[in-house]
């Protein structure tokens, strides 16, 4: 059996870095690679210039490569994640905790006291990540994601970091 995880894949050489708009191709075409429904570069770029914007990118490599990223949001005193990817080939390696955990130490000192998400109730990978974070089912959205096989309902999931 071999592992999933290979030296290349080893996210202690991982930087996060802040996302700056200037990254927004590069991460529009992540969220291509990872979402059926991807978002625009122009849209994603809006996201980053906003003065809430929370967003880290997750880079390795040479050169230096987006692996992963989260954009999030900042009001009062919650944060909410819009959009957390990371790319197939660095799927179960450890970034998407990396980057959730960046998230919340970011949060943390923008004095946000829970982070907020949606997630698809079908998406097992995503669900069983946000629960070892410690993030609790705290609402559902009907019929919120749309799927070529009909709807599926979506989890509202929180962590209080406070």
């Amino acid at each position: 059996m071999t592992s999933n995880v290979t030296p290349f894949r080893n996210v202690k050489h991982v930087s996060l870095l802040w996302a700056a708009p200037e990254r927004a191709e590069e991460i529009a075409a992540l969220h291509a690679r990872v979402f059926a429904d991807a978002w625009a570069e122009g849209s994603i770029k809006s996201l980053l210039e906003h003065p809430a914007s929370t967003s880290l990118i997750a880079v390795a490599g040479d050169p230096k490569t987006i692996k992963g990223f989260v954009i999030a949001q900042l009001a009062a005193d919650e944060a909410e994640v819009l959009s957390i990817a990371v790319a197939p080939d660095w799927q179960h390696a450890g970034l998407g905790a990396m980057l959730m955990e960046g998230l919340a130490r970011a949060s943390r000192k923008g004095e946000a006291r829970r982070i907020y998400l949606e997630v698809a109730e079908d998406n097992a990978a995503a669900l069983a990540l946000y629960r070892r974070l410690g993030f609790k089912e705290t609402g559902r959205r009907k019929k919120y994601y749309h799927r070529p096989d009909g709807a599926i309902d979506a989890l509202v999931l929180t962590l209080q970091l406070y």
